[in-house]
């Protein structure tokens, strides 16, 4: 059975992967990043730190350590690797040097295609995530009403196209009108630009793209979502089914039924 390298960004995505690999008894080695990844990571498998931008160094563990099936899962900041080449060693520096462009499509796709040049294979996490897709229809017990279900189903169209021209992944809606789209910054910031323009009753819709490649960049919402949607008084989070993974989905439920906010897997 091929150990598999799980290069682990921030937030809970790369802590279930791991916990369930760990669960499945696969041997799991774990890439960490200093002052991003979770520390708790390391209860799951044998945990190698590196600093942001340490490429050549991660190259280097990751055959060392016979790994061949790669992972990468986490949120890095877009804005902050962005901002942050001063920090990347020379690999990464020719790394970046030599895309077309800097967006997150263009970047991650570059990434698989540069450790498969070097002998690994990334793979599809899903198979040990399959529990955290979000399912369709209603996920919770606010019922939404007829208007702002016709907003979700015109912001997840828009959301869609803005996705596949690789923007960002949410678009946020009120009377058919969309407020603010996600650049940069991020979900949680994009709600609460959207909230402090339209006021509230917002409805946040988040989807995958069009051709989502599993093995990278997969939508993840949780409480920080809620939290975000809450503080701009947001009635509607529409998010597209099978394609996003929802984190403590538990609580999760019962948080958006505290915040009296609607969840719909569309």
């Amino acid at each position: 059975m091929n150990k598999i390298g799980l290069i682990a960004g921030a937030g809970n995505l790369p802590l279930e992967f791991a916990k369930n690999v760990s669960l499945s008894k696969r041997p799991l080695e774990i890439f960490a990043i200093k002052r991003i990844t979770d520390k708790s990571i390391q209860q799951y498998g044998k945990t190698h730190w590196l600093n942001f931008g340490e490429a050549q160094k991660l190259i280097d563990l990751m055959k060392d350590r016979e790994v061949k099936d790669v992972v990468m899962l986490g949120k890095i900041e877009h804005y902050s690797l962005i901002f942050s080449l001063h920090k990347l060693d020379r690999r990464a520096r020719e790394f970046f040097n030599s895309l077309k462009d800097r967006r997150a499509k263009t970047i991650l796709e570059a990434v698989l295609k540069e450790l498969e040049k070097e002998g690994f294979n990334p793979i599809d996490p899903t198979p040990y995530l399959k529990s955290l897709l979000m399912p369709k229809g209603l996920l919770n017990s606010i019922e939404p009403d007829e208007t702002l279900l016709e907003d979700a189903e015109f912001g997840i169209d828009i959301a869609k196209k803005v996705a596949d021209l690789d923007i960002g992944q949410t678009v946020i809606v009120k009377n058919k009108i969309v407020v603010a789209v996600e650049g940069i910054e991020g979900t949680d910031k994009c709600i609460i630009r959207g909230g402090e323009l339209a006021g509230e009753g917002i409805v946040i819709c988040k989807v995958a793209r069009r051709n989502q490649d599993m093995r990278y960049d997969v939508p993840v919402i949780g409480l920080n979502t809620l939290k975000s949607i809450k503080k701009v008084k947001g009635k509607l989070l529409a998010v597209e089914s099978e394609k996003l993974f929802l984190l403590d989905r538990e609580e999760f439920i019962k948080t958006a039924d505290k915040y009296k906010i609607s969840v719909v897997g569309m």
